[in-house]
């Protein structure tokens, strides 16, 4: 449901104290992005951060201001549940990707909410994660049921399948940031997997290295001096670093769970959500959340000395559910971001809502949310949930 300036807003106003603390973040407000009968998975901005999406257990996807918060559509075609979204990039900064369990990858036009093209891999094959890179930046590799598929994205041709590097779902495909001719690939097999995908991509010739974290993976990402660095979660909430160059291991936490919880005073860390690394600083985080809806910053060291440390930013107030994605604005949690008006970011979780969070806590006393009911249509009922436990919840 699409709305205007002239249309009137429904604003439920919810105030609760909280004790001050320079650690505490102030929740600006939240949208509520359905009546509680789904939930958000994913939020990823635009190249300029003027647009974020936001993907939803609806199967669809909405579109909304990150610097106010403002409804602008919705991007509807999937009939299962979207496993990742992603913006094309500078080439086209309008086009908004996204890959589903009903086999599909299909594109959109983020200004007129229309699907503009449509891959479909076969009616059994599931798509959970997707990746724009290669030497040439031509290709678009997908993490599929046990496979990994390869098109040029310039003619949507496939040009390449690997069926014998992974036994298990494909959970994860990145092209690391800075050598574009390298594919990391991730799965249920508790296996990741290096290649160069130069010339004519096969799993004899093309797979560089192998790293065998030992269980289900669900999310990893790059880090450090040229990305040389990798981190690994996995579904059962434990955590890895890697230096995916020497294919070597810096540090494994097995007991994240427990070394989080261990440095804070809220309720014990029951899932993470994601890793943030600074390069300003050149610091790791590991995000941790609770059941009840607080989650946290914690410090992630690794190599001589491997530990999690104190939470260094805490958010509470704003969810009442499980949080399943974070969108930072400002890269350090803690320091005001200038470009974003003071907003540190959003997060979205299994209650429905989209929270924004203040990146200076000292200007406000108490947090303030607000529930706009004209920004969204009530959703069925009988739509499927995705469990949290999941192997495949983004």
């Amino acid at each position: 449901m699409e709305i205007t300036a002239e249309m009137e807003v429904e604003v439920e106003v919810e105030e609760e104290k909280l004790t001050p603390n320079p650690n505490i973040f102030g929740l600006k407000n939240s949208i509520q992005t359905n009546f509680g009968d789904d939930y958000v998975f994913q939020i990823v901005p635009n190249n300029d951060s003027t647009m974020m999406a936001v993907s939803l257990s609806t199967n669809a996807v909405k579109l909304y201001s990150p610097l106010t918060g403002q409804y602008l559509g919705e991007c509807k075609g999937h009939s299962s549940t979207i496993n990742q979204i992603s913006y094309a990039g500078p080439s086209a900064p309008q086009v908004l990707y996204s890959c589903s369990s009903d086999g599909t990858l299909r594109a959109w036009d983020s200004r007129s909410f229309q699907q503009v093209s449509c891959i479909n891999t076969s009616p059994s094959q599931e798509v959970f994660s997707f990746s724009f890179g290669g030497a040439s930046n031509k290709l678009l590799a997908a993490g599929c049921n046990s496979q990994i598929l390869f098109w040029d994205w310039r003619n949507m041709k496939q040009t390449a399948c690997l069926e014998e590097s992974h036994m298990e779902d494909v959970t994860q495909v990145h092209f690391i940031p800075g050598h574009q001719d390298k594919l990391v690939s991730a799965s249920v097999d508790g296996l990741i997997c290096l290649f160069d995908t130069g010339g004519d991509i096969n799993d004899d010739d093309h797979m560089a290295s192998v790293l065998n974290v030992g269980t289900s993976i669900g999310k990893v990402g790059f880090f450090g001096e040229a990305n040389q660095k990798l981190w690994c979660l996995t579904h059962i909430e434990t955590l890895s670093v890697w230096d995916w160059n020497n294919a070597t291991s810096e540090a494994n936490f097995e007991n994240a769970r427990t070394l989080a919880s261990e440095s804070w005073t809220q309720d014990n860390v029951d899932y993470f959500v994601d890793c943030h690394y600074s390069t300003e600083e050149d610091r790791l985080w590991v995000i941790g959340g609770t059941n009840a809806g607080t989650f946290g910053y914690f410090p992630v060291s690794y190599g001589a000395t491997s530990t999690i440390g104190s939470a260094e930013a805490v958010f509470k107030g704003g969810h009442t559910g499980i949080i399943r994605s974070v969108l930072p604005m400002s890269s350090i949690p803690g320091r005001a971001a200038a470009k974003s008006n003071g907003i540190f970011g959003w997060t979205g979780g299994e209650d429905g809502r989209l929270c924004c969070w203040l990146s200076d806590f000292s200007s406000v006393a108490t947090t303030c949310s607000w529930i706009a009911s004209t920004l969204v249509e009530k959703s069925p009922k009988n739509r499927r949930k995705k469990n949290r436990h999941s192997p495949y919840w983004t």
